[in-house]
């Protein structure tokens, strides 16, 4: 059984709000109306039919994936916690654990750290890193170094390190080496 639908209104035989019915008298599925139509009128139908979300076509593909990870959060199908080792990310509590011990962390440290568990296993480059956590276009590799160093220092107050340099990639937060 699927978590998620998305749903097109403009389908052949019936329409989108007529079908997100039927799939809720079936199912427990959470649906996303994805369509062309994006009058005030016709978003107000989509809802008014039972959608969770309703998102206008051309739609910024980082933004689709928000709203699908906030539909599944609401449905409890995704977890808001991210575990990484024995480090616990909470996003939405405003908090990280690790070994049982909560991390004092700055508003800074704790983006930061939230934007590396939810990319997990992925080298990130400082550039990305500073785009997404400080919103910056230029580029200023000793700020992200600065702050990683201190977020590194007080993870690793607690165990073995989890936030891995790749020496001219960027970094990366992993559980073991």
């Amino acid at each position: 059984r699927p978590d998620l639908v998305f749903l097109d209104w403009m389908l052949p035989g019936r329409d989108g709000p007529a079908l997100v019915r039927v799939i809720q008298a079936r199912s427990a599925a959470g649906v996303v109306m994805l369509t062309a139509r994006e009058g005030v009128s016709d978003r107000l139908k989509g809802f008014d039919a039972g959608v969770d979300d309703y998102v206008a076509k051309p739609f910024v593909t980082e933004e689709l994936v928000a709203r699908i990870r906030a539909v599944l959060r609401r449905l409890g199908a995704v977890p808001s916690t991210v575990t990484v080792g024995d480090l616990v990310v909470d996003p939405d509590a405003g908090r990280a654990d690790r070994a049982g011990h909560r991390l004092p962390l700055t508003a800074t440290e704790f983006r930061l750290l939230c934007f590396l568990a939810e990319h997990r296993d992925r080298v990130l480059s400082p550039a990305q890193i500073l785009t997404q956590v400080w919103g910056y276009d230029e580029y200023a590799d000793n700020l992200v170094q600065v702050h990683v160093s201190a977020l590194r220092r007080k993870i690793e107050a607690h165990g073995p390190r989890l936030l891995h340099t790749e020496r001219g990639l960027g970094y990366v937060l992993r559980a073991g080496a």
